[in-house]
């Protein structure tokens, strides 16, 4: 190989410097990315036909408890059966119920430009949600604090490849609880305008979630119904069972025009059916009985379905993610979505409790069983770790270099077949002696020929040695720093600053939302 050559491939820290310029990194583009390929379907038309039935058999014999008054009577009214706590309900009707609720719609945050299409063949990627303890190379795991709670929320908004900001991305358990959604919520809507979720935990949150959004986005109470602009993510507590708040929460939203994602959070072997298919239905079945819910009180209102089945360990009992089981378990969850025409979300979540190599394999099987599903929202894309105990930065950083491949894995441009892309003429200039480098072929698409990665070294490992021996998660906390550094809020009309403000230092003079502490 020339000397030439190896300074090609080695790029060293010039070549590095001149494609990450004067910024921390030389990011992506915002885009929302399309998938173009077909899903894979483990299961053939009786196996999701299968599974259907038996979520409705579920549904119909079995039951599904609410502790929740309201949804209660609510049932009642449907002519559902109520024994109790617990709601049985016919296929007609749970077809009926699920048949209002449209295939795609879109979430529009306060910035327009960052308005998120829910369906069809789009896939966006949010941020790591509800980790209690925070984990970097300086500090080691430590409980969530508010600090890092908005660096986090810093990455959301700088990384192009993360499209909404879900749940709080670590729990800043030094703000008290009673007031912990106004400061969390004040500072997603600030540093960040990309659209964003609010936890559907009591009426306080959901109702001052919806309140400050709404100022946010400059809107009056009329407009802010008519459309999306947040949603929320609900989870039953399997088996069988949809909580007091969640359901509140949910009902709440739906009335106000918002969207909310039902996820049933199903461990096969511990709180679902150790096959797969058994965790499967089950969660169906959960999922669908809060959509039918949903959709008898606003009709149409704009719901996702969820998949969160995984297995435990036999030997722990632990959680484990990004098992070949947790993949077959999010494409077929992705059929059952498509059967039924609602939106799904998938997670991008891993059981590691570093970002080490298994937290990056673990990771990526769950990324790819979120794009072989055809998943059109995922959550924890970026920053999880420990099965969603630990947030971490650097996790973050690389996880979006591998959200970043995905992307342009998922652009035309890279499999185009026209006649620039088979180069027969440049073929034919080359011949059989020459080398590609140097033509006008080349030199004209080098600099967007191929993806540049942000946090992987492709030097040989000489070059690599030379230059400090750096394993990737010090490369990624670098960046993290270097990305906090430079950060830059987006722009946001004074007059609805201090009307958020304001609202919020209202809301904790009156005591946020009640605690028993």
């Amino acid at each position: 190989m020339s000397s030439e050559i190896r300074r090609k491939r080695a790029g060293g820290r010039a070549g590095h410097a001149e494609r990450a310029g004067v910024k921390a990194i030389d990011q992506m583009e915002w885009r929302i990315p399309v998938n173009p390929d077909r899903p894979i379907e483990p299961m053939g038309p009786e196996g999701v036909l299968a599974i259907h039935k038996g979520a409705m058999r579920i549904l119909s014999e079995i039951g599904i408890r609410f502790f929740n008054d309201e949804a209660l009577a609510i049932f009642k009214q449907t002519g559902c059966r109520v024994e109790g706590d617990t709601v049985r309900m016919d296929e007609d009707f749970v077809m009926e119920m699920v048949g209002r609720a449209p295939s795609e719609f879109t979430i529009t945050p306060r910035n327009p430009a960052r308005a998120l299409p829910m369906g069809g063949k789009h896939i966006l990627f949010g941020n790591v949600s509800s980790p209690p303890n925070y984990w970097d190379l300086e500090r080691g795991k430590v409980s969530g604090f508010m600090e890092g709670f908005r660096d986090f929320i810093k990455l959301t908004q700088y990384f192009n490849c993360i499209h909404f900001a879900g749940g709080y991305p670590v729990e800043p358990i030094d703000v008290h609880p009673s007031i912990r959604h106004l400061d969390c919520l004040y500072e997603k809507l600030t540093l960040t305008d990309k659209v964003c979720h609010a936890y559907a935990l009591g009426k306080e949150r959901v109702e001052d979630g919806m309140e400050m959004v709404r100022i946010a986005g400059g809107l009056s109470e009329e407009a802010f119904r008519a459309r999306p602009h947040m949603y929320t993510n609900i989870n039953s507590v399997s088996p069988l069972k949809h909580d007091f708040p969640m359901i509140d929460g949910a009902l709440r939203l739906a009335r106000n025009g918002q969207a909310v994602v039902v996820t049933p959070f199903t461990l096969a072997g511990a709180m679902a059916p150790v096959t797969m298919s058994g965790a499967v239905t089950l969660s169906i079945a959960e999922a669908l009985a809060a959509i039918v819910l949903l959709q008898y009180v606003a009709p149409g209102a704009p719901v996702g379905i969820g998949t969160f089945t995984s297995n435990v360990d036999m030997k722990s009992g632990a959680p484990a993610f990004g098992t070949p089981e947790y993949m077959r378990a999010t494409q077929m969850t992705g059929q059952m979505a498509r059967f039924y025409k609602l939106p799904l979300r998938s997670s991008g979540v891993c059981a590691a409790n570093v970002p080490d190599g298994q937290a990056m394999w673990e990771t990526c099987n769950s990324l790819w069983a979120a794009m072989q599903s055809g998943t059109n929202m995922v959550y924890h894309a970026a920053g999880w770790l420990e099965g969603g105990l630990i947030a971490s930065p650097e996790k973050f950083v690389m996880d979006c270099e591998v959200l970043q491949m995905m992307q342009r894995y998922m652009e035309p441009e890279v499999w185009g077949t026209g006649p620039d892309d088979i180069a027969i003429d440049t073929i034919a200039e080359v011949g059989s002696e020459g080398h590609y480098f140097g033509c006008q072929h080349t030199q004209d698409r080098y600099t967007t020929a191929f993806y540049q990665p942000i946090a992987s070294d492709w030097r040989n490992y000489e070059a690599w040695q030379l230059d400090g021996s750096v394993w990737t998660a010090e490369r990624a906390h670098r960046i993290f720093k270097a990305i906090i550094a430079e950060f830059e809020a987006p722009p946001m009309d004074e007059g609805i600053r201090d009307e958020l403000k304001a609202f919020v230092e209202r809301r904790k003079a009156e005591g946020g939302a009640p605690t028993d502490f």
